[in-house]
């Protein structure tokens, strides 16, 4: 039977799902990352699904989402979203020497994945965490500096202000480039990588992932361990086909 615990792992809300009886066995261990204004509960068909298959599954509230709400309005959520993210970056890493620390994590298995924020963030952990063994993003971006122009762009256009100068708005997109991992791709280091995205997304772009993709697939010598999933009808939400190959992909390469 599995067991869903809402705990604080170094102060950061989680929902804990495990196999009863295996809350204190070392278990390969997945943490997944909920998207922009949703939160950690909202992925809990994951969390069951990989639990039930033996792993230890930790799913957190990002800065500002859940149980970390701040009240915030869309404007400043909206000029908050990298913020968020590095954030995010920082609270998997504590989450990962944590769970270390209790003899939680059985033999460095370590999985991470996430959708749409949660992907960009699994993306950027890829730059500083080489312990991750696998991981999976649904309908991320792998291009933070790219993205970010991007969404400020499209923030204009929708008559979002925005307190910050030009200046300023360069300056932080480069203090981004140290976890854009197009900019780095050695440190992907072939491990097992699944991208799925859907070719309709009007929130985070496609061609990010399908550049990315084609850049480094020619680095992997194993086949099977890098697939890019491609829709082309779901738009920005994940489908059934998405959580299914998901857990499959975990089952197979941690």
């Amino acid at each position: 039977m599995v067991i869903i615990e809402n705990e604080n792992i170094h102060d950061i809300p989680v929902l804990h799902a495990v196999k009863s009886g295996n809350v204190n066995q070392p278990l390969p261990l997945v943490i997944f990352i909920h998207g922009f204004t949703s939160a950690k509960e909202h992925n809990l068909h994951f969390a069951y699904s990989l639990a039930e298959a033996g792993y230890r599954v930790i799913l957190p509230d990002m800065n500002y989402h859940g149980e970390r709400s701040s009240n915030l309005s869309m404007e400043q959520m909206y000029s908050s979203f990298w913020d968020i993210v590095v954030q995010g970056i920082y609270d998997v890493n504590a989450l990962i020497t944590e769970l270390d620390n209790r003899g939680w994590i059985e033999n460095e298995r370590i999985g991470l994945s996430g959708t749409s924020m949660g992907g960009i963030i699994t993306y950027g952990t890829l730059t500083q965490n080489d312990n991750i063994k696998a991981a999976v993003s649904l309908m991320g971006s792998p291009s933070y500096e790219r993205l970010a122009y991007w969404q400020f762009n499209e923030f204009k256009k929708q008559g979002v202000e925005f307190s910050f100068s030009d200046d300023q708005l360069l300056g932080a997109i480069n203090n981004l480039k140290p976890y854009d991992i197009t900019l780095q791709p050695e440190k992907l280091n072939r491990r097992p990588l699944l991208i799925w995205h859907s070719k309709i997304d009007s929130v985070v772009p496609f061609q990010y992932d399908e550049e990315f993709y084609l850049s480094v697939r020619n680095d992997y010598e194993q086949e099977g361990h890098i697939r890019f999933l491609v829709d082309h009808s779901s738009g920005h939400k994940v489908s059934r086909h998405a959580y299914l190959e998901t857990v499959a992909w975990f089952k197979e390469h941690l």
